[in-house]
């Protein structure tokens, strides 16, 4: 958003001031008025205070009954479909990359108009909303479509390279600096969905790592590019997932984390990557809230532009994931003090994945509704000349559901449902990754940080926000 002018004047800044100390009251006060703010500028009424202390019971009773642990059922997989490899995935990367390029030339020549190029909306809507969301389902869909796989494979082929250069020895840093940097441009940068800077940016990224990859290798992908490794991650949660041997696919159907279950532990840079996962949606939920916008200074009625609060969002990104480190080490090293050295951070921090997952899911839930009819219209119509490619009519986008109090209402229980479901799913994890032996005692600290972190995620979605 760019700066929208100068001040008001001294009457109209006393009347917003006046509106404002109500409506800030009412945005962090549940119990007197139960707003929702998924889209901007929106406010329905909607029981979010029993969402909220409903969920946190329920998170709380749920962990206690992890005294029983010994009677934890096992996550156990079963095999549904065993077939050979129909699309390789050195052709579907391949086309995937070509894909890649004719969005990058879209977005360097075609308009400027973010809802009109197809670059803003396939990055933000599809690659960034849409496949994490279906991964979550239907299992890690990135591995198939990864623009990288099949370049690096074939120039590494073609230049005969085996081994690496020793960027594996760096873990998981260089995707924990890529996501950081990727949070910092989405939330504080000045122009996000400007095609032109968003293919500039895509492009140099992809040959930074197409590079890097050359030179290490293709495995490298899986813990040096955060795309790759925030995919893979949220996958873990899945259902279904596959398991590819000597060009033959097995589809497995398990309970969601099962495949977490299996995982080792997470290495420090692995849970520092996590850590960034779980402080950059904490933050996106967070910065065009009332609350924060009146600590920055800012009227929440008559927001300044990005370019204004560019510090103070800058600094508040970075302080949020400062605040997820400590809290998470101190209800870490409290477990550790009660339960001895068997509560590891690394088998304990694999649960959070699955935290991670639902807050993808809740946060999006609704720019997958809105935007995404927007991007639906531009692949119907790339060109915007009245051509039907997908077989639809012509249709205009509308966010009109977004005004129903029932349509709201059945949306925030979607999203109450993947937050609730996500936190129930960590503790499960929780109890089972270091259950054996340990004190039941020793969970305590970590679930008091979950159901922390269960009512800031609800509180979240439905406090009122400006956009």
């Amino acid at each position: 958003m760019m700066n929208k002018g100068p001040k008001s004047s001294d009457g109209s800044r006393q009347k917003s001031s006046t509106v404002l100390g109500p409506a800030f009251l009412l945005s962090v006060i549940p119990g007197l008025a139960f707003a929702c703010a998924l889209p901007p500028s929106v406010i329905l009424t909607l029981p979010t205070g029993h969402y909220i202390t409903g969920a946190a019971l329920t998170v709380l009773v749920t962990a206690l009954m992890g005294a029983a642990i010994h009677r934890l059922p096992d996550l156990r997989a079963m095999p549904l479909i065993n077939r050979r490899v129909f699309v390789p995935v050195s052709v579907s990367s391949y086309i995937a990359f070509l894909v890649l390029l004719g969005l990058l030339l879209i977005g360097l020549f075609g308009a400027r108009d973010p809802m009109h190029n197809l670059l803003t909306l396939v990055f933000w809507t599809v690659v960034w909303v849409a496949v994490p969301l279906l991964s979550i389902v239907f299992g890690n869909l990135w591995r198939a479509i990864n623009p990288w796989t099949a370049p690096v494979r074939l120039t590494r082929s073609v230049l005969g390279r085996q081994g690496g250069v020793g960027l594996s020895r760096l873990g998981h840093w260089p995707a924990v600096a890529g996501f950081a940097g990727f949070s910092w441009f989405q939330m504080v940068s000045l122009a996000p969905d400007d095609p032109f800077i968003l293919a500039v940016l895509l492009g140099l990224y992809w040959m930074l790592i197409y590079l890097l990859a050359v030179a290490e290798g293709e495995a490298w992908l899986k813990q040096g590019e955060f795309l790759t490794v925030l995919m893979t991650y949220l996958a873990k949660v899945s259902p279904l997932w596959l398991e590819i041997a000597d060009n033959r696919a097995r589809l497995m159907l398990g309970w969601p984390g099962t495949q977490i279950l299996k995982m080792p532990p997470l290495s420090l840079s692995a849970m520092a990557f996590v850590t960034v996962a779980l402080a950059s949606l904490t933050f996106d939920g967070l910065h065009e809230t009332f609350w924060w916008m009146a600590v920055i200074g800012e009227n929440p009625l008559e927001p300044t532009g990005r370019s204004a609060v560019m510090l103070a969002n800058s600094l508040g990104l970075f302080g949020v994931w400062v605040l997820t480190v400590v809290m998470l080490g101190l209800a870490l090293a409290l477990g550790r003090k009660i339960g001895g050295h068997g509560f590891a951070a690394g088998p304990v921090m694999l649960s959070f994945l699955a935290i991670a997952a639902g807050y993808h899911a809740a946060h999006y839930l609704v720019t997958l509704l809105t935007t995404g009819q927007y991007t639906l219209a531009a692949l119907n119509d790339p060109l915007f000349r009245g051509d039907s490619l997908l077989g639809l009519p012509a249709f205009y986008v509308s966010f009109g559901f977004l005004t129903d109090a029932r349509g709201m209402s059945l949306i925030y229980a979607a999203q109450f449902c993947a937050i609730l479901s996500a936190h129930l799913l960590a503790v499960f994890l929780s109890l089972r990754l270091v259950g054996v032996g340990m004190r039941f005692s020793a969970h305590l600290p970590m679930t008091a940080l979950m159901v922390a972190y269960t009512v800031l995620g609800l509180w979240l979605l439905s406090t009122a926000r400006s956009g």
